[in-house]
């Protein structure tokens, strides 16, 4: 009885504790994302993984991607969205964003720009910390867009604990209102 209840603790705070992967065919990790140190989806609290078709071209997705300041006019999960940098209001290499999301205001560093390709930032907090990747990789009929994020920090407990699926789900909403867009702004 004894041990049976020791393993029901140790497997809580196993759950508690290690990383949550909402998306069980995302355990293999993408190959294509560059983690930093203490990112990678194995080494952090919490990693998330989303992706779409779009029937649009990388450069219209990533145009519409870049233009951080116009998310909230059509991604329900970001507000007070400010780009500073050398071509804000665009994010770009270095750029430095200011928004709320989850409730939560973060300042995010850009850390990856590849025009077309690749978008990564560092959101860093003293509760949380954030890296958050879009992937743009073309295809026959337009591209696929991958995001994927993971966590650290004492926050992502409350997170894991209480909302574990709030997060990919707010990113399937911010892919499927991306798709809207870039497919209608199709010429």
């Amino acid at each position: 009885m004894k041990a049976t209840f020791i393993s029901i603790i140790a497997g809580l705070v196993g759950f508690l504790t290690g990383p949550l992967t909402t998306n069980p065919s995302a355990r293999n990790y993408n190959q294509a994302i560059i983690w930093p140190e203490g990112f990678h989806p194995t080494e952090s609290k919490f990693y998330v993984e989303n992706e779409i078709e779009i029937d649009a071209s990388p450069e219209i997705v990533w145009s519409i991607l870049i233009e951080a300041e116009s998310w909230p006019n059509w991604y329900e999960g970001a507000k007070d969205v400010k780009v500073t940098g050398k071509n804000s209001p665009n994010l770009s290499q270095e750029a430095r964003l200011s928004w709320k999301t989850m409730g939560l205001k973060f300042d995010s560093e850009v850390r990856e720009f590849e025009s077309n390709q690749r978008l990564a930032w560092l959101s860093d907090k003293k509760s949380i910390q954030g890296y958050h990747v879009w992937i743009i990789t073309p295809t026959e009929t337009g591209c696929r867009v991958l995001t994927a994020e993971t966590q650290n920090g004492w926050l992502t407990f409350f997170e894991k604990t209480f909302q574990p699926k709030k997060l990919h789900r707010l990113h399937d909403i911010w892919l499927a209102a991306l798709k809207q867009k870039a497919e209608s702004a199709q010429p």
